[in-house]
């Protein structure tokens, strides 16, 4: 049988009883305090009408006044048909509550049923959402969808947990049951603040911060074109065992997730070498964008690993956006507050670089690995764009390449070379790979006291669903 939440000691409910689908109070969850709510069963399963949208709206609200987290278990059929346009206003009131909420407290919904028509807008509202396997939300259903496209489809094609896991982006995770739901909820909120006022629970230390990052070093290899896998290297450099992986089947190029440094939880973004070569496109800049503006909220310290060979090429994705959506990542780093921490593990080039957190977007303290390589492009591109007409015109073979090779030297050392970058004040600082671990625990530890006017302000900005 499901646990639900446990109220809290006074067990006083946020409002009285007025609906058999809608509960709501404040709540323990695994210690942490939360203004909670049940949207589930009645008469039409969780069908929002005028009383479910008050009682919601007050919910949301309660956790804005108090400064605690807003955690909802949604399964819901929509709006109450039977209720008419007033419900729909039901629902919108629910949404104007939760954007009010967003970047002054977390907000964080599990979906263990249907979420669809107008209110399954409100999981795109959210922080973050946790989607049981049997779970489905869209907005307009599979009978509508065949009408008007003539390409029949399911519930669970058009929008179950698999698709909002790997193809929407709307799911951070996707669990078995409402156990496994209440669990993951639990473990979020473990690195989170209360709200956008404090600074998010430090967990004591017992990862030394001093120890080698041995596994880190030996999982990126030389080649610049080889695959791996960059959550050997987070997994290695951050505390042992927490790092928390969110979306991790969207846009799987772009790693993001959660994690402690020397017990101070901090936000991770990574490319992703081993999908698509970690190269940026649209899914992966709006992935990292959200998540970046999400953790400045809520005042959690960024750290970025860097190993990208640019944007990825291609006229669908020029068409779809990739300027408007690629300026989402440069646009949620450069207003970040928080601290922010840099690590170039091996390949930065172009423009792709200067999005991943560079130093005049308003990096505070970046480093890169001895074998990184910093430049506008590989070696191999720029020689050809720089001396193809030379190259061309040696007639033997062996000659030119022998030619190609010394150039792509010469290119590497007076431009991709990362103490070139260190001595233009483009990097702090080349280190060795195994001193990662100790080296970004000093720099968090500097720069931990960060303060910027603007967070001094409650709401100074919204998580807005990019």
């Amino acid at each position: 049988m499901t646990t639900p939440l446990v109220p809290a000691p006074s067990g006083a409910p946020l409002v009285a009883p007025r609906s058999a689908a809608v509960t709501a109070a404040l709540g323990e969850l695994e210690g942490h305090t939360v203004s909670w709510f049940r949207l589930e069963g009645g008469k039409h399963r969780g069908a929002i009408g005028v009383p479910e949208g008050e009682t919601l709206e007050r919910t949301v609200r309660m956790g804005i006044e108090l400064g605690i987290p807003v955690v909802g278990v949604v399964a819901t059929s929509g709006a109450d048909v039977g209720e008419g346009v007033a419900a729909l206003h039901a629902w919108g009131r629910v949404a104007r509550a939760l954007t009010d909420a967003s970047g002054v407290v977390p907000t964080l919904l599990a979906v263990v049923g249907p979420c669809v028509s107008g209110p399954a807008l409100l999981l795109g509202l959210a922080d973050h959402v946790v989607m049981t396997d049997d779970a489905f939300a869209y907005v307009s259903g599979p009978d509508t969808v065949a009408a008007f496209t003539g390409v029949p489809t399911t519930r669970n094609r058009l929008g179950g947990a698999a698709v909002h896991d790997a193809r929407s982006g709307v799911a951070a995770l996707v669990v078995h049951d409402e156990d496994e739901a209440r669990l993951a909820l639990s473990h979020l909120l473990e690195y989170l603040p209360a709200n956008n006022l404090e600074d998010p629970p430090r967990a004591a230390a017992i990862d030394p911060i001093d120890r080698d990052c041995t596994a880190a070093a030996d999982a990126v290899p030389a080649r610049a074109s080889a695959a791996y896998d960059v959550r050997d290297v987070v997994t290695d450099v951050l505390d042992h065992e927490s790092f928390l992986e969110l979306r991790p089947r969207y846009a799987a190029n772009m790693v993001t997730g959660l994690a402690r440094l020397d017990g101070r939880p901090v936000g991770v973004i990574a490319n992703q070498p081993a999908h698509r070569a970690g190269t940026l496109d649209i899914e992966a800049s709006r992935k990292a964008a959200r998540f970046v503006q999400w953790c400045d909220a809520f005042n959690l310290p960024l750290v970025t690993f860097v190993d990208t060979p640019g944007f990825e090429p291609g006229r669908d994705l020029e068409w779809r956006g990739m300027i408007r959506h690629g300026a989402e990542l440069v646009h949620a780093y450069a207003t970040a507050t928080v601290p922010r921490l840099g690590v170039v593990l091996r390949k930065a080039y172009g423009g792709a670089y200067i999005v991943m957190d560079s130093r005049d977007l308003g990096n505070d303290w970046c480093v890169a690995w001895p074998g990184a390589e910093i430049a506008v492009m590989g070696a191999t591109g720029a020689v050809q764009i720089l001396h193809g007409r030379r190259l061309a015109v040696i007639a033997d073979e062996n000659e030119r390449a022998a030619e190609h090779a010394a150039l792509v030297e010469e290119y590497d050392a007076q431009f991709s070379n990362p103490l070139v970058a260190a001595e233009r004040g483009y990097i702090d600082d080349v280190i060795a790979a195994t001193d990662t671990r100790r080296a970004l625990g000093a720099a968090l530890g500097r720069l931990a006291t960060k303060r910027d006017a603007v967070l001094l302000r409650p709401g100074r900005h919204s998580n807005t669903p990019l």
